[in-house]
């Protein structure tokens, strides 16, 4: 048995090598048979009945769009396609406010979207009386005969992108209550008793559990459109943050009608720069007053675009599906879409990132590698200006940075990867993935990561997760246990699990 460090303070930034080397001190799948006793029971806390599903699981697919999005029709055989899920409202009044729908051949519109098990639930539930749920644009529902109904309908149990107990598993819970700043878990104490090893080594497994959660999201989507089309999906969305992730979700989708047709030859940069930003409603028709180096940079934008927007109109994105309001200048979607051009015009980038899995001089020189692969050259524009209508910079500035390039890598393409190893039945490759995870620094800092240090750190700056890796165990660990009490930790487990591991207590998965 290994004995606890003298020092008092939570330090879980050992480096990715040191924590391969003490990860057998521990069961392998230990976190992830914790967290399976804290799925377990929160579901028989909410003891939903085996069929039809719990209506707050069908919220979670709605709000984290778990269907197949192409394949969405309305009871009548109308196409569906959400441009924006709208926000997930735990208050009175239907269950997601301001969604952006499209319905058929009509434009897009703002509305509500409500959740029920069966469309019979509007008028049972009082919902046609209710003036709260005038502005509903759409009813979702689990299950439906092809009756007529008062509001466009679409059934959700022949669409999920992933068996319903999957989907049990991975959305069981939703976000708990923002905690008190300050206030420190019961977890915090036992996690300072453990040994510094078997701390590091929890909290990787967690990770490697995050890890595995993504890569079967990327699978799940990859089933109904391929690997290629699900990686780009999953760029976008990530370039998007979290303001902007459905619109360029959105866009990713469409990609197969925005590139050439095989055999076409290339598209440059420009001409994917205007099809990305007119499709998405973000090429001004008009700008007075401005400035002759951007009013001619527009309007090369638009000697492409006018050509082509007519083949595209039914595609189009309105501009109030974007939230620019608080965005950096870094971030806007224009320059976001702008670096997307780049990649997508580049028809060996594909290659390019798989090579840099495979062939990189090691780990640690690994996010160097990562960024040279995914920079892009000096754009007579981009590398001057923030977005369409800013001012020139007085140095140019790179349209992608370190940080964003380790969200990209931990969050899509090293998920990506062990998703496609995963399927290929490519145990090696899998764990080639899980070495460059591991041992990846640690990404900027983010709200989850400061609650996780609140409450499970104890909020000291020497806990602060030295790899990305331990950043996203935290996280993990947020999401399974924390999410699914409250502030004063009532009902959760993993204090109890993690004392049981503490020298001298019963034992909990340690091995001897």
């Amino acid at each position: 048995m290994l004995t606890p460090q003298a020092d008092p303070k939570l330090d879980i930034g050992e480096t990715g090598g040191e924590m391969q080397r003490i990860m057998p001190t521990l069961a392998p799948d230990l976190y992830l048979q914790w967290r399976a006793g804290a799925v377990a029971a929160a579901s028989l806390r909410e003891t939903p009945p085996p069929s039809p599903p719990a209506e707050r699981l069908l919220q979670q697919v709605w709000r984290h769009q778990r269907f197949r999005r192409g394949a969405l029709k309305t009871l009548d055989g109308q196409r569906v396609t959400i441009l924006h899920p709208g926000f997930w409202n735990r208050e009175a009044g239907p269950d997601f406010r301001d969604a952006l729908v499209q319905i058929g051949d009509d434009p897009p519109r703002s509305g509500d979207v409500e959740i029920d098990l069966s469309p019979d639930n509007w008028r049972q539930h009082g919902h046609h009386e209710n003036p709260a749920y005038r502005h509903v644009r759409l009813h979702v529902v689990w299950e439906a005969d092809a009756h007529p109904t008062a509001l466009p309908t679409v059934s959700l149990c022949h669409a999920l992108d992933a068996p319903l107990p999957e989907l049990q598993l991975w959305l069981d819970a939703g976000p708990g209550a923002d905690l008190p700043a300050g206030q420190t878990g019961r977890c915090a104490a036992a996690l300072r008793e453990l040994p510094a090893e078997w701390r590091t080594g929890l909290f990787a497994q967690a990770a490697k559990v995050r890890l595995q959660r993504k890569a079967a999201q990327f699978a799940a989507r990859a089933r109904d459109a391929g690997w290629e089309q699900a990686l780009w999906e999953g760029l976008l969305a990530a370039l998007g943050y979290k303001h902007n992730v459905w619109p360029m979700r959105r866009l990713a989708e469409l990609r197969p009608r925005l590139l050439p047709a095989a055999g076409a030859g290339p598209v440059d940069a420009l001409t994917l720069q205007a099809r990305l930003l007119g499709v998405g409603g973000l090429l001004p028709a008009e700008w007075p007053g401005a400035n002759a180096e951007n009013a001619a940079f527009l309007r090369r934008l638009w000697d492409i675009w006018w050509r082509e927007r007519e083949g595209l109109a039914d595609g189009l994105l309105p501009r109030a599906v974007w939230r620019l309001s608080g965005v950096r200048p870094a971030n806007h979607p224009q320059r976001r879409l702008a670096l997307a051009a780049h990649w997508l015009a580049d028809a060996h980038w594909l290659r390019r990132v798989e090579t840099w899995l495979t062939d990189a001089d090691s780990d640690t020189a690994a996010p160097d590698a990562l960024l040279a692969a995914l920079a892009v050259g000096m754009d007579d524009f981009w590398s001057w200006h923030w977005t369409l209508r800013s001012a020139r910079m007085p140095r140019p500035q790179p349209l992608l940075g370190p940080p964003r390039a380790t969200d990209l890598a931990i969050n899509v393409l090293l998920p990506w990867f062990w998703s496609r190893a995963d399927a290929g039945r490519n145990a090696a490759l899998c764990q080639r993935v899980e070495q460059r995870y591991a041992a990846w620094p640690a990404a900027e800092d983010n709200t989850v990561l400061r609650l996780a240090r609140q409450r499970l750190l104890a909020g000291t700056a020497a806990s602060r997760p030295r790899t990305a890796a331990l950043q996203q165990g935290a996280i993990q660990v947020v999401r399974d246990f924390c999410d699914r009490s409250n502030a004063r930790c009532e009902g959760c487990r993993f204090p109890d699990l993690v004392r049981r591991l503490i020298p001298g207590s019963a034992p909990a998965g340690a091995r001897p």
